[in-house]
Protein backbone atom coordinates (compact mmCIF):
# COMPACT_ATOMS: atom_id res chain seq x y z
CA UNK A 1 0.00 0.00 0.00
CA UNK A 2 0.77 3.55 -0.82
CA UNK A 3 3.51 4.71 1.93
CA UNK A 4 1.46 8.21 2.95
CA UNK A 5 -1.91 6.76 3.29
CA UNK A 6 -4.10 8.87 5.15
CA UNK A 7 -4.32 7.81 9.11
CA UNK A 8 -4.92 8.88 12.92
CA UNK A 9 -5.69 8.01 16.31
CA UNK A 10 -8.54 8.89 18.15
CA UNK A 11 -6.92 7.93 21.52
CA UNK A 12 -8.69 9.28 25.02
CA UNK A 13 -6.65 10.28 28.26
CA UNK A 14 -8.70 7.52 29.88
CA UNK A 15 -12.19 5.68 29.70
CA UNK A 16 -15.57 7.52 29.64
CA UNK A 17 -14.32 10.39 27.69
CA UNK A 18 -16.61 9.78 24.90
CA UNK A 19 -14.23 8.31 22.38
CA UNK A 20 -16.59 5.99 20.12
CA UNK A 21 -19.08 8.10 20.08
CA UNK A 22 -17.01 11.07 18.51
CA UNK A 23 -15.11 8.83 16.57
CA UNK A 24 -18.30 7.36 14.83
CA UNK A 25 -19.01 11.10 14.41
CA UNK A 26 -16.30 11.73 12.74
CA UNK A 27 -16.27 8.23 10.60
CA UNK A 28 -20.14 9.13 9.43
CA UNK A 29 -18.75 13.10 8.78
CA UNK A 30 -15.37 12.25 7.28
CA UNK A 31 -17.77 9.02 5.27
CA UNK A 32 -20.17 11.43 3.34
CA UNK A 33 -17.09 12.72 0.80
CA UNK A 34 -14.30 9.98 1.49
CA UNK A 35 -13.90 6.29 1.31
CA UNK A 36 -13.04 5.69 5.52
CA UNK A 37 -11.41 2.33 7.00
CA UNK A 38 -12.66 1.95 10.79
CA UNK A 39 -10.30 0.00 13.06
CA UNK A 40 -10.40 -0.19 17.06
CA UNK A 41 -7.58 -0.80 19.08
CA UNK A 42 -7.83 -3.79 21.65
CA UNK A 43 -10.84 -6.64 21.99
CA UNK A 44 -13.87 -5.07 21.85
CA UNK A 45 -16.84 -6.05 19.87
CA UNK A 46 -19.11 -3.21 20.26
CA UNK A 47 -17.03 0.02 19.60
CA UNK A 48 -16.45 -1.95 16.06
CA UNK A 49 -20.03 -2.09 15.40
CA UNK A 50 -20.64 1.75 15.49
CA UNK A 51 -17.66 2.09 13.14
CA UNK A 52 -19.40 0.05 10.47
CA UNK A 53 -23.10 1.56 10.53
CA UNK A 54 -20.84 5.18 10.48
CA UNK A 55 -18.56 3.83 7.64
CA UNK A 56 -20.67 1.66 5.73
CA UNK A 57 -17.99 -1.06 5.62
CA UNK A 58 -16.72 -3.39 8.00
CA UNK A 59 -14.26 -1.98 11.26
CA UNK A 60 -11.22 -4.08 12.51
CA UNK A 61 -9.66 -4.51 15.75
CA UNK A 62 -5.70 -3.59 16.13
CA UNK A 63 -5.07 -6.04 19.11
CA UNK A 64 -1.04 -6.07 20.09
CA UNK A 65 -1.89 -9.09 22.54
CA UNK A 66 -3.69 -11.24 19.72
CA UNK A 67 -1.13 -9.72 17.08
CA UNK A 68 2.37 -9.17 16.42
CA UNK A 69 3.53 -5.82 14.51
CA UNK A 70 4.10 -7.71 11.20
CA UNK A 71 0.46 -9.17 11.41
CA UNK A 72 -0.97 -5.93 12.58
CA UNK A 73 0.54 -3.69 9.96
CA UNK A 74 -0.88 -6.63 7.47
CA UNK A 75 -4.10 -6.57 8.41
CA UNK A 76 -3.69 -2.85 8.66
CA UNK A 77 -2.66 -2.60 4.74
CA UNK A 78 -5.15 -5.25 3.62
CA UNK A 79 -8.60 -3.83 5.07
CA UNK A 80 -7.19 -0.02 4.06
CA UNK A 81 -5.70 -0.49 0.90
CA UNK A 82 -9.05 0.47 -1.14
CA UNK A 83 -9.68 3.79 1.69
CA UNK A 84 -8.86 7.24 1.45
CA UNK A 85 -8.48 7.22 5.45
CA UNK A 86 -8.52 5.21 8.45
CA UNK A 87 -9.58 6.34 11.50
CA UNK A 88 -7.95 4.47 14.49
CA UNK A 89 -9.89 4.46 18.01
CA UNK A 90 -8.43 3.89 20.68
CA UNK A 91 -8.53 2.20 23.87
CA UNK A 92 -9.03 3.32 27.64
CA UNK A 93 -6.06 5.91 28.20
CA UNK A 94 -3.46 6.83 24.92
CA UNK A 95 -0.60 4.97 27.05
CA UNK A 96 -2.69 2.17 29.42
CA UNK A 97 -1.51 -1.15 28.34
CA UNK A 98 -0.77 -4.83 30.45
CA UNK A 99 2.14 -2.89 32.50
CA UNK A 100 2.45 0.20 34.37
CA UNK A 101 5.20 1.33 32.44
CA UNK A 102 5.34 -0.43 29.38
CA UNK A 103 3.84 -0.22 25.87
CA UNK A 104 2.37 -3.24 25.31
CA UNK A 105 -1.62 -3.74 24.72
CA UNK A 106 -1.64 0.41 24.42
CA UNK A 107 -2.93 2.82 22.03
CA UNK A 108 0.37 4.20 22.27
CA UNK A 109 1.99 0.78 20.76
CA UNK A 110 -0.77 1.01 18.37
CA UNK A 111 0.03 4.72 16.90
CA UNK A 112 3.78 3.75 16.87
CA UNK A 113 3.10 0.80 15.07
CA UNK A 114 1.24 2.36 12.19
CA UNK A 115 3.21 5.58 12.55
CA UNK A 116 0.29 7.09 12.75
CA UNK A 117 -0.66 11.04 14.85
CA UNK A 118 -2.61 11.11 17.50
CA UNK A 119 -5.69 13.27 17.86
CA UNK A 120 -6.67 13.03 21.69
CA UNK A 121 -9.81 13.51 23.61
CA UNK A 122 -9.95 14.96 26.56
CA UNK A 123 -12.68 15.36 29.19
CA UNK A 124 -12.78 19.13 29.59
CA UNK A 125 -15.88 18.99 32.12
CA UNK A 126 -15.03 22.27 34.87
CA UNK A 127 -11.36 22.56 33.10
CA UNK A 128 -9.69 25.19 31.52
CA UNK A 129 -5.80 25.68 32.13
CA UNK A 130 -6.04 22.45 34.22
CA UNK A 131 -7.18 21.08 30.11
CA UNK A 132 -3.55 22.32 28.90
CA UNK A 133 -1.88 20.11 31.67
CA UNK A 134 -3.51 17.25 30.88
CA UNK A 135 -2.26 17.36 27.26
CA UNK A 136 0.93 18.74 28.72
CA UNK A 137 1.21 15.33 30.37
CA UNK A 138 0.80 13.24 27.66
CA UNK A 139 2.84 15.22 25.19
CA UNK A 140 6.00 14.73 27.50
CA UNK A 141 5.33 11.48 28.23
CA UNK A 142 6.79 9.70 25.23
CA UNK A 143 7.94 12.15 22.76
CA UNK A 144 7.73 8.73 20.06
CA UNK A 145 4.02 9.22 20.13
CA UNK A 146 2.61 12.28 17.95
CA UNK A 147 0.37 14.45 19.91
CA UNK A 148 -0.97 16.15 16.85
CA UNK A 149 -4.96 17.53 17.75
CA UNK A 150 -6.47 17.43 20.64
CA UNK A 151 -10.49 17.72 20.94
CA UNK A 152 -12.19 18.80 24.18
CA UNK A 153 -15.65 17.09 25.35
CA UNK A 154 -18.08 18.47 27.72
CA UNK A 155 -17.43 22.16 27.44
CA UNK A 156 -20.36 24.21 28.49
CA UNK A 157 -20.76 26.66 26.74
CA UNK A 158 -18.98 29.39 24.43
CA UNK A 159 -17.07 31.02 27.65
CA UNK A 160 -15.54 27.69 28.20
CA UNK A 161 -14.51 26.87 25.01
CA UNK A 162 -12.78 29.80 24.43
CA UNK A 163 -10.86 29.18 27.96
CA UNK A 164 -9.95 26.10 27.83
CA UNK A 165 -9.05 26.62 23.75
CA UNK A 166 -6.75 29.53 24.60
CA UNK A 167 -5.43 27.64 27.55
CA UNK A 168 -4.61 24.41 25.47
CA UNK A 169 -3.13 26.24 22.19
CA UNK A 170 -0.96 28.56 23.88
CA UNK A 171 0.64 26.50 26.79
CA UNK A 172 0.95 22.89 24.88
CA UNK A 173 1.70 24.19 21.00
CA UNK A 174 -1.32 21.56 19.84
CA UNK A 175 -3.53 23.30 17.92
CA UNK A 176 -7.60 22.36 19.60
CA UNK A 177 -9.31 20.41 16.44
CA UNK A 178 -12.90 20.36 17.74
CA UNK A 179 -15.03 20.88 20.82
CA UNK A 180 -18.34 19.11 22.36
CA UNK A 181 -20.94 20.66 24.06
CA UNK A 182 -21.84 18.33 27.22
CA UNK A 183 -24.82 16.38 26.53
CA UNK A 184 -27.84 15.17 28.17
CA UNK A 185 -28.45 12.40 26.33
CA UNK A 186 -25.63 9.33 25.48
CA UNK A 187 -25.45 6.49 24.14
CA UNK A 188 -27.45 3.67 25.56
CA UNK A 189 -24.69 1.24 28.08
CA UNK A 190 -25.52 -2.09 29.46
CA UNK A 191 -23.07 -4.66 31.74
CA UNK A 192 -20.94 -4.98 28.54
CA UNK A 193 -20.63 -1.83 26.95
CA UNK A 194 -22.59 0.07 24.97
CA UNK A 195 -25.68 -1.14 23.94
CA UNK A 196 -25.32 -2.63 20.26
CA UNK A 197 -26.34 -1.17 17.23
CA UNK A 198 -28.27 -4.87 16.20
CA UNK A 199 -30.58 -3.35 19.25
CA UNK A 200 -30.74 0.54 18.71
CA UNK A 201 -32.50 2.71 16.57
CA UNK A 202 -29.26 3.03 13.93
CA UNK A 203 -30.75 6.24 12.09
CA UNK A 204 -30.65 7.74 15.52
CA UNK A 205 -27.24 7.12 16.73
CA UNK A 206 -25.72 8.01 13.33
CA UNK A 207 -27.45 11.33 13.67
CA UNK A 208 -26.80 12.07 17.42
CA UNK A 209 -23.26 11.29 17.01
CA UNK A 210 -22.88 13.79 13.94
CA UNK A 211 -24.71 16.30 15.83
CA UNK A 212 -22.57 15.53 18.90
CA UNK A 213 -18.96 16.54 16.35
CA UNK A 214 -20.08 19.70 14.45
CA UNK A 215 -18.06 22.19 16.08
CA UNK A 216 -14.92 19.84 14.74
CA UNK A 217 -12.98 21.02 12.08
CA UNK A 218 -12.78 17.78 9.60
CA UNK A 219 -9.90 19.52 6.98
CA UNK A 220 -7.59 20.11 10.00
CA UNK A 221 -8.45 16.31 11.30
CA UNK A 222 -7.73 15.73 7.03
CA UNK A 223 -4.74 17.36 7.49
CA UNK A 224 -3.22 15.63 9.85
CA UNK A 225 -3.90 12.16 8.89
CA UNK A 226 -2.39 13.18 5.35
CA UNK A 227 0.96 13.95 7.49
CA UNK A 228 1.14 10.35 8.85
CA UNK A 229 4.65 9.58 8.67
CA UNK A 230 5.80 7.37 5.85
CA UNK A 231 5.54 3.92 5.97
CA UNK A 232 4.88 0.80 3.53
CA UNK A 233 2.22 -1.73 4.27
CA UNK A 234 1.42 -5.22 3.48
CA UNK A 235 -1.47 -5.98 1.24
CA UNK A 236 -1.56 -9.27 0.95
CA UNK A 237 -4.29 -11.44 2.54
CA UNK A 238 -3.05 -12.23 6.01
CA UNK A 239 -5.31 -15.55 6.51
CA UNK A 240 -4.46 -19.46 5.51
CA UNK A 241 -5.79 -20.46 2.46
CA UNK A 242 -7.48 -24.14 1.57
CA UNK A 243 -9.18 -25.33 -1.95
CA UNK A 244 -12.67 -25.02 -1.27
CA UNK A 245 -13.83 -27.77 0.52
CA UNK A 246 -17.39 -27.39 0.41
CA UNK A 247 -18.40 -27.32 3.48
CA UNK A 248 -21.19 -25.24 5.14
CA UNK A 249 -20.95 -23.84 9.00
CA UNK A 250 -23.64 -22.17 10.53
CA UNK A 251 -23.45 -18.78 12.51
CA UNK A 252 -26.49 -17.23 14.60
CA UNK A 253 -25.99 -13.80 13.73
CA UNK A 254 -28.46 -11.38 15.34
CA UNK A 255 -29.30 -9.61 18.63
CA UNK A 256 -28.41 -12.30 20.90
CA UNK A 257 -25.09 -13.07 18.87
CA UNK A 258 -23.06 -10.59 17.37
CA UNK A 259 -19.48 -10.18 19.35
CA UNK A 260 -17.56 -12.47 16.19
CA UNK A 261 -14.27 -10.88 15.33
CA UNK A 262 -14.95 -10.07 11.41
CA UNK A 263 -11.27 -12.10 10.85
CA UNK A 264 -12.66 -15.23 12.04
CA UNK A 265 -15.54 -15.10 10.18
CA UNK A 266 -12.84 -14.63 7.42
CA UNK A 267 -10.58 -16.98 7.83
CA UNK A 268 -13.71 -19.45 7.88
CA UNK A 269 -14.29 -17.95 4.26
CA UNK A 270 -10.67 -17.98 3.14
CA UNK A 271 -10.38 -21.80 4.32
CA UNK A 272 -13.14 -22.81 1.71
CA UNK A 273 -16.00 -22.95 4.37
CA UNK A 274 -19.59 -21.69 2.90
CA UNK A 275 -21.20 -19.72 5.97
CA UNK A 276 -24.65 -19.58 6.61
CA UNK A 277 -26.19 -17.25 9.17
CA UNK A 278 -29.04 -17.14 10.85
CA UNK A 279 -31.45 -15.57 13.45
CA UNK A 280 -32.62 -17.51 16.13
CA UNK A 281 -34.01 -14.97 18.37
CA UNK A 282 -36.59 -14.36 15.46
CA UNK A 283 -37.48 -17.92 14.96
CA UNK A 284 -35.17 -19.32 12.73
CA UNK A 285 -34.22 -23.03 12.91
CA UNK A 286 -30.66 -24.77 12.17
CA UNK A 287 -29.30 -24.41 8.73
CA UNK A 288 -28.50 -27.20 6.49
CA UNK A 289 -24.72 -27.51 7.80
CA UNK A 290 -21.26 -29.54 8.23
CA UNK A 291 -20.63 -27.36 11.32
CA UNK A 292 -22.03 -24.10 13.96
CA UNK A 293 -19.96 -21.63 15.09
CA UNK A 294 -22.23 -19.86 18.03
CA UNK A 295 -20.20 -16.30 18.93
CA UNK A 296 -20.64 -14.77 22.17
CA UNK A 297 -23.33 -11.41 22.96
CA UNK A 298 -26.18 -11.50 24.98
CA UNK A 299 -28.11 -14.58 25.02
CA UNK A 300 -28.99 -13.78 28.65
CA UNK A 301 -31.26 -11.01 27.33
CA UNK A 302 -33.04 -12.84 24.71
CA UNK A 303 -33.04 -15.98 26.67
CA UNK A 304 -36.10 -16.18 26.43
CA UNK A 305 -36.93 -15.96 23.06
CA UNK A 306 -33.61 -18.39 22.13
CA UNK A 307 -35.47 -21.15 25.11
CA UNK A 308 -39.20 -20.89 23.12
CA UNK A 309 -36.93 -21.57 19.82
CA UNK A 310 -37.48 -25.21 19.95
CA UNK A 311 -35.79 -26.13 16.39
CA UNK A 312 -32.74 -23.95 17.45
CA UNK A 313 -32.17 -25.84 20.79
CA UNK A 314 -33.66 -28.71 20.42
CA UNK A 315 -31.24 -28.69 16.85
CA UNK A 316 -27.92 -27.90 18.69
CA UNK A 317 -28.47 -31.02 20.96
CA UNK A 318 -29.22 -33.30 18.45
CA UNK A 319 -26.18 -32.04 16.26
CA UNK A 320 -24.33 -32.25 19.02
CA UNK A 321 -25.39 -35.94 20.01
CA UNK A 322 -24.55 -36.44 15.97
CA UNK A 323 -20.89 -36.05 16.68
CA UNK A 324 -20.66 -33.36 14.48
CA UNK A 325 -19.02 -29.53 15.06
CA UNK A 326 -20.23 -27.37 17.78
CA UNK A 327 -18.26 -24.56 18.99
CA UNK A 328 -19.51 -21.83 21.25
CA UNK A 329 -17.80 -19.06 22.73
CA UNK A 330 -19.11 -17.25 25.72
CA UNK A 331 -22.23 -16.30 24.67
CA UNK A 332 -22.52 -19.07 22.61
CA UNK A 333 -21.33 -21.11 25.62
CA UNK A 334 -24.11 -20.26 27.57
CA UNK A 335 -26.82 -21.76 25.05
CA UNK A 336 -24.71 -24.73 25.21
CA UNK A 337 -25.52 -25.27 28.70
CA UNK A 338 -28.70 -26.99 30.60
CA UNK A 339 -30.55 -23.61 31.43
CA UNK A 340 -29.76 -19.54 31.63
CA UNK A 341 -30.24 -18.26 34.81
CA UNK A 342 -31.08 -14.57 35.05
CA UNK A 343 -34.18 -13.67 36.95
CA UNK A 344 -35.55 -16.32 35.49
CA UNK A 345 -34.53 -19.88 34.47
CA UNK A 346 -34.64 -20.45 30.52
CA UNK A 347 -34.21 -23.86 28.85
CA UNK A 348 -30.99 -24.36 26.40
CA UNK A 349 -29.70 -27.36 24.47
CA UNK A 350 -28.70 -29.06 27.32
CA UNK A 351 -25.70 -30.43 25.80
CA UNK A 352 -23.42 -29.22 28.57
CA UNK A 353 -25.45 -30.41 32.07
CA UNK A 354 -24.51 -27.04 33.84
CA UNK A 355 -26.71 -23.81 34.59
CA UNK A 356 -25.30 -20.82 33.18
CA UNK A 357 -25.58 -18.56 36.30
CA UNK A 358 -25.91 -14.70 35.65
CA UNK A 359 -24.34 -12.54 38.42
CA UNK A 360 -24.24 -9.12 39.22
CA UNK A 361 -20.49 -8.95 39.92
CA UNK A 362 -17.63 -9.30 36.53
CA UNK A 363 -16.58 -12.71 36.90
CA UNK A 364 -14.10 -12.89 34.33
CA UNK A 365 -12.27 -9.77 32.28
CA UNK A 366 -8.94 -10.46 30.96
CA UNK A 367 -6.88 -10.97 28.26
CA UNK A 368 -6.14 -15.14 28.44
CA UNK A 369 -3.13 -17.22 27.95
CA UNK A 370 -3.86 -20.94 27.61
CA UNK A 371 -2.60 -23.96 26.03
CA UNK A 372 -4.56 -26.43 24.09
CA UNK A 373 -5.52 -29.78 25.97
CA UNK A 374 -4.34 -33.06 23.85
CA UNK A 375 -8.44 -33.57 24.02
CA UNK A 376 -8.90 -30.43 21.76
CA UNK A 377 -9.55 -31.62 18.30
CA UNK A 378 -9.27 -28.77 16.89
CA UNK A 379 -6.11 -26.74 17.88
CA UNK A 380 -4.12 -29.66 20.06
CA UNK A 381 -0.94 -28.39 21.73
CA UNK A 382 -1.08 -24.95 20.32
CA UNK A 383 -0.17 -22.03 22.85
CA UNK A 384 -3.69 -19.72 22.36
CA UNK A 385 -3.89 -16.42 23.14
CA UNK A 386 -7.49 -14.62 23.68
CA UNK A 387 -9.82 -12.72 25.86
CA UNK A 388 -12.79 -13.35 27.60
CA UNK A 389 -15.30 -11.08 29.50
CA UNK A 390 -17.70 -12.16 30.86
CA UNK A 391 -20.96 -11.56 33.95
CA UNK A 392 -21.57 -15.21 34.59
CA UNK A 393 -20.69 -19.04 35.81
CA UNK A 394 -21.42 -22.36 35.27
CA UNK A 395 -23.28 -24.12 38.48
CA UNK A 396 -21.89 -26.74 39.26
CA UNK A 397 -17.91 -26.70 38.43
CA UNK A 398 -17.97 -28.23 35.04
CA UNK A 399 -15.67 -31.49 35.17
CA UNK A 400 -13.57 -32.39 31.74
CA UNK A 401 -12.37 -32.99 29.52
CA UNK A 402 -11.34 -29.99 28.79
CA UNK A 403 -10.43 -27.85 25.59
CA UNK A 404 -7.97 -25.25 27.54
CA UNK A 405 -5.17 -25.18 29.98
CA UNK A 406 -5.28 -21.85 31.23
CA UNK A 407 -1.72 -19.57 32.98
CA UNK A 408 -3.71 -16.81 32.24
CA UNK A 409 -7.15 -15.49 33.15
CA UNK A 410 -10.35 -17.19 34.55
CA UNK A 411 -12.20 -19.52 32.02
CA UNK A 412 -14.06 -21.79 34.40
CA UNK A 413 -12.49 -20.51 37.76
CA UNK A 414 -10.27 -24.05 38.22
CA UNK A 415 -7.33 -23.60 35.87
CA UNK A 416 -9.40 -24.70 32.77
CA UNK A 417 -11.45 -23.24 29.77
CA UNK A 418 -13.59 -24.91 27.01
CA UNK A 419 -15.89 -28.18 28.30
CA UNK A 420 -16.57 -30.97 25.61
CA UNK A 421 -18.75 -33.42 24.53
CA UNK A 422 -18.66 -35.26 21.75
CA UNK A 423 -17.23 -32.80 18.99
CA UNK A 424 -18.54 -29.79 20.76
CA UNK A 425 -16.68 -27.24 22.77
CA UNK A 426 -17.95 -24.40 24.71
CA UNK A 427 -15.56 -22.03 26.00
CA UNK A 428 -15.66 -18.18 28.07
CA UNK A 429 -12.66 -17.32 25.24
CA UNK A 430 -12.97 -15.40 22.31
CA UNK A 431 -9.96 -15.85 20.13
CA UNK A 432 -8.66 -14.31 17.19
CA UNK A 433 -8.24 -15.74 13.86
CA UNK A 434 -4.88 -13.58 13.31
CA UNK A 435 -3.41 -15.07 16.94
CA UNK A 436 -4.46 -18.72 16.40
CA UNK A 437 -3.38 -18.41 12.67
CA UNK A 438 -5.08 -21.77 12.04
CA UNK A 439 -8.51 -20.72 13.02
CA UNK A 440 -10.06 -21.16 10.05
CA UNK A 441 -8.46 -23.89 8.53
CA UNK A 442 -8.76 -26.25 11.66
CA UNK A 443 -12.34 -25.86 11.40
CA UNK A 444 -12.87 -26.72 7.99
CA UNK A 445 -10.67 -29.74 8.00
CA UNK A 446 -12.32 -31.47 11.08
CA UNK A 447 -15.77 -30.47 9.29
CA UNK A 448 -14.41 -32.18 5.63
CA UNK A 449 -12.64 -35.30 7.41
CA UNK A 450 -15.77 -35.79 9.27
Amino acid sequence: MSSNHPRVVIAGTGSGVGKTAITAGIMNRLSKHRCVQGYKVGPDFIDPMFHTLACKRQSRNLDSFFMDQVTIKNLFGWASQDADISIIEGVRGLYDGLTSTGDDGSTAEIAKFLGAPVILVVNARSLAKSAAAHVLGFKMLDPDVTIAGVILNNVSGDRHRKKATEAVENLTSIPVVGTVEKLHEKLAERHLGLVTTFESDNSKILKQTSDMVENIDFSQIEEIADNAADMQFNINCPFETSPCENVKIGIPFDKAYSFYYHENLESLHYAGACLKYFKPTEGESLPDVDGIYLGGGYPEIYASEISSNKDFIEGLKTFSDDGKLVYGECGGMMTLCSSIVNMNEYKMANIFPEKAVQTQQRQGLSYVKATATPDNFLFAGQEIRSHEFHYSHLDPSPSGPFAYSISRGTGFNNGFDGKIVNKTIGTYMHQHALSTKSWGTSFVKFMSDA
